[in-house]
């Protein structure tokens, strides 16, 4: 059973990363210090470090909740399912919990407003691209033991994964420039461009 100790440390927590998106999306990234969210915390800045490495770890907290809730749901995909149709049902089935995931630390519109302030921001575009690759190659990992397979001799869990990933970023870009900034029309393109994987692989482009 979680102590009151325990609780008392993980609304900090939780307040210091409500505190740093608000910020972040309101002000911007670079115009916003750990001294600006711990002091709208009422906290010491050493007390934000002893939660967050540092403002950009902040600015990714929200997106490591979801990679661990997408390498859970990866796991539990009914093993009839093919390693590609699990990872598509895994992602589509994470946007369609992200409200419960999330919104007890900050709203889904909070949360979908910080892709465009990492997609703007060369620092924390630079970090989310170096992490996609870290959490890409755990998913590789997870679909290699679901599969059976030893991904050291086995090519096909990051070959998947690498293509699945791809498609992902370039759904991640589209969408954030789009007018429609909504998980409803992030789940409908990352459905249809998923869709579009083994046409654009194997098919002939050229209708003449």
């Amino acid at each position: 059973m979680e102590t009151l100790r325990e609780r008392k440390k993980q609304r900090t927590r939780d307040a210091l990363l409500r505190t740093a998106v608000e910020m972040f999306t309101e002000r911007g990234y670079d115009s916003t210090t750990v001294d600006d969210i711990a002091a709208a915390v009422d906290v010491s800045p050493r007390t934000f470090f002893r939660y967050f490495a540092g403002k950009e770890e902040a600015a990714l907290a929200l997106g490591e909740l979801m990679v661990a809730r997408y390498l859970h749901a990866v796991r539990e995909r009914p093993a009839s399912e093919a390693p590609m149709q699990a990872l598509r049902s895994a992602v589509l089935e994470s946007w369609d919990t992200l409200h419960e995931a999330v919104e007890n630390i900050v709203p889904v519109t909070s949360y979908l407003r910080m892709y465009r302030v990492i997609e703007s921001t060369p620092v924390l575009l630079a970090a989310h691209l170096r992490r996609n690759a870290e959490i890409e190659e755990s998913i590789a990992r997870v679909l290699a033991d679901r599969e059976g397979v030893d991904p050291r001799a086995d090519p096909r869990p990051r070959l998947a994964v690498a293509v699945f990933g791809g498609v992902m970023r370039v759904v991640e870009r589209e969408w954030s420039e789009r007018e429609d900034f909504s998980v409803e029309a992030m789940r409908a393109l990352t459905i249809a461009y998923l869709e579009q994987v083994g046409p654009a692989l194997t098919g002939n482009w050229r209708t003449h």
